[in-house]
């Protein structure tokens, strides 16, 4: 009988410690594809980080145009994933331009370079038609074609467009496209010698145009509404045309005439708008805050009247957001949100969270973080967030002032980090601190319930003593702050018998699932009527035809084949019943290797080894004697990975209570099966015999 290490429970019958909710259907992404199973809906972006090229320094800015990711700011190279700092660099002055399917670098290499004082690219957009990249920063070249501190650059060609010449007084924050305009914000009071505070616009020719929304102090973002007939801006200001609206202010896209301002206080004073995401759900703000008192969070706008839907008051600054599928992904340093009734005071940070665009509560299970960064960076972690599609999948890019995962191990990875909308792949933790006590109904079995990243609700599965099926499955809610205790009683157990109990924890649809944990026993009062003993291997060795002088007792694999032959030997010890007590029942489990090779449609035999061997000597042309009569048999082995139970013959078993058994699994067939040695790790042949009062 085969037992998968993943699959659906066959027996329910559990207790919840926490209701699950109920999950919507699978949503498609903009290219058709199937978001990832393994999550909690309404999330589709796994958690897990795929490997991506890294930068030296800060990245400031991203934007994509089909499939290729533009990321701009602060460094002079990058390297492949993995590589150490000076490993492995390739030049690329400010800029680079990467497959968002490989995360490797493309073609496409710009320099963005300035005579004196520090060059920088702090603002990418794409024009609609995908064909134009602009950028916006402080820098004087781009590839030694003059420039200042806005260029157009033809994705086609990877050239700066010359046509596109525009001098601007100071570094510019922000940019956003449309088919005939460009708006630009920043620290410049002038552009093309002409007073512009802060905010300025351009044809896509590089004219200045008419439209004036000046600010008092730094324009940071702009963002165009989908009607095109709107601008919203954000920043540092407290004025925008001479009117009250600080650090928000929503204007006109033909004039820049104020359409919405905000006052003094809807944004507190002593809190900006570092970044906005503008989409057909509405208008959705990144807020930093210095002080006490401060706004950190993110505030959601409707699109009719820019009015409030909600406000998140997380604290721990928000420098970008976006948002995928209904889901609004903000990179921050939240580090208290316990104002929104989620997670209290952490004394670190989580960099990355979602949320519905409906309703920022409760915080969406996805959960990847990373670190704040190395000491000579202002240490914020993530600063830039792009999706871009590409083979029919989605990637969600982040970019910033990190130098680990802190989510995956603190694995180092600088500058850049990507996610997919699949597959998911990780599993949840494994259970820990599983406890077992006698209660009045039989035996109830606790433990804090496992965490996903990606996954709120989890499937647990209860395995007694050693068993292939659980006996029983418990469905319960967890967050990385809040891990409740989830409980499971086990009303079939028998007086006066040990039991060991052993969890797993598997994300949604059971894509993924945990190792069991480690176990727990009790024995539960009375009389013992049946008990359970696990023996595993205490040798094991295989032999191989073509080499008739070789041992292979090291090995971590052992094999079977008829043809060009492969035997396997295994040595256990069987204890003497207990007193009053029978051999009711025996089981060998053997369990396939994970190697695609591994699985075997031939049948397998198990024979009594009848001469001497042993593990360290054994050799196919010194292999032992084998008995004539099959103790039982398995009709192949489908899959890799998996464990598979052969019943034994009781009286053969029986015979050696109190010694040795040794085995041996042999084939006529000719295709090998290669199952997990005891070398392993806890996963190679397993002797189970079950003992009954007569």
């Amino acid at each position: 009988m085969k037992r998968s290490k993943s699959r659906k429970a066959a027996t329910a019958g559990a207790v919840m410690a926490l209701a699950a909710t109920a999950l919507a259907g699978p949503a498609l992404t903009e290219r058709g594809a199937q978001q990832a199973q393994a999550l909690t809906a309404p999330v589709a972006m796994t958690a897990d980080d795929l490997a991506t090229w890294q930068t030296n320094g800060v990245v400031w800015a991203m934007a994509q145009s089909d499939g290729v990711v533009f990321a701009g700011g602060t460094f002079s190279a990058i390297r492949p994933p993995g590589a150490d700092p000076g490993t492995g660099e390739r030049q690329a002055v400010n800029f680079a331009a990467f497959d968002a399917a490989t995360g490797a670098p493309t073609d496409c290499r710009l320099n963005f370079t300035v005579g004196s004082g520090a060059a920088t690219v702090r603002a990418l957009t794409v024009s609609p038609d995908g064909n134009t990249l602009y950028a916006g920063g402080n820098f004087a070249a781009v590839n030694g074609t003059h420039v200042s501190r806005v260029a157009a650059i033809d994705i086609a060609t990877c050239k700066v467009r010359p046509d596109f010449n525009v001098s601007v007084s100071s570094t510019v924050h922000a940019l956003a496209a449309t088919d005939d305009t460009v708006y630009l914000g920043g620290d410049f009071t002038s552009v093309e010698g002409q007073s512009r505070s802060r905010f300025a616009a351009l044809s896509t020719g590089g004219e200045l145009r008419s439209w004036r929304a000046d600010a008092d102090l730094t324009g940071r973002a702009v963002e165009v509404t989908p009607d095109g007939r709107s601008v919203v801006l954000g920043g540092d200001f407290a004025r925008v045309r001479g009117t009250d609206s600080h650090a928000l202010a929503v204007v006109d896209s033909a004039s820049g005439a104020l359409k919405r301002a905000y006052g003094r206080t809807f944004v507190p004073r002593n809190s900006v708008v570092k970044s906005l995401h503008v989409d057909e759900t509405g208008i959705y703000t990144a807020n930093e805050g210095t002080g006490g008192g401060v706004f950190d969070g993110r505030i959601a706008l409707d699109l009719d009247d820019f009015s409030q839907r909600w406000r998140d008051t997380c604290l721990g600054a928000t420098q970008d957001v976006t948002v995928y599928q209904g889901v609004l992904y903000s990179s921050s340093h939240a580090h208290n949100c316990s104002s929104m009734g989620q997670f209290g005071e952490l004394y670190e940070r989580q960099h990355l969270l979602a949320e519905s665009v409906d309703d920022p509560t409760p915080l969406l299970s996805w959960f990847p973080d990373t670190d704040d960064g190395p000491a000579n960076v202002e240490q914020v972690g993530p600063r830039a967030m792009v999706v871009s599609a590409s083979g029919g999948r989605d990637y969600m890019w982040v970019g910033g002032s990190f130098s680990r995962i802190a989510s995956n191990g603190n694995k180092p990875q600088q500058g850049l980090v990507r996610f997919s909308n699949g597959p998911d792949t990780r599993d949840p933790t494994v259970p820990e601190g599983v406890n077992a006590a006698n209660v009045i109904s039989g035996v109830r079995v606790t433990w804090p319930a496992s965490t996903d990243l990606d996954d709120r609700t989890l499937t647990y599965r209860i395995y007694r003593n050693g068993a292939s099926e659980p006996v029983g499955t418990v469905r319960a809610n967890s967050t990385f702050w809040d891990r409740p205790t989830v409980s499971f009683t086990d009303t079939t157990v028998k007086p006066g018998t040990d039991y060991t109990y052993r969890i797993t924890a598997g994300d949604a649809d059971d894509a993924n699932t945990s190792a069991r944990s480690e176990g727990a026993t009790v024995r539960t009062p009375g009389t013992p009527t049946e008990t359970t003993v696990e023996r595993e291997a205490t040798g094991d060795a295989y032999v191989n035809g073509s080499s008739v002088t070789s041992n292979y007792g090291t090995h971590q694999q052992l094999a079977v084949r008829g043809s060009s032959p492969y035997e396997t030997y295994m040595r256990f010890s069987v204890p003497s019943p207990p007193s009053g007590m029978v051999l009711d029942d025996a089981k060998l489990t053997v369990t396939t290797s994970g190697d695609s090779y591994a699985p075997s449609t031939d049948t397998v035999s198990v024979r009594p080894v009848t001469g001497s061997w042993s593990e360290s000597g054994v050799t196919y042309g010194g292999r032992p004697a084998l008995g004539a009569t099959a103790l039982g048999s398995l009709d192949g082995a489908a899959e890799s990975d998996s464990a598979y139970d052969i019943p034994l013959s009781k009286s053969a078993v029986g015979a050696a209570a109190g010694d040795s058994l040794d085995l041996a699994l042999t084939s006529t067939g000719s295709d090998s099966m290669w199952l997990l040695a005891r070398e392993s790790g806890g996963t190679g042949p397993k002797l189970t015999l079950t003992y009954r009062k007569p």
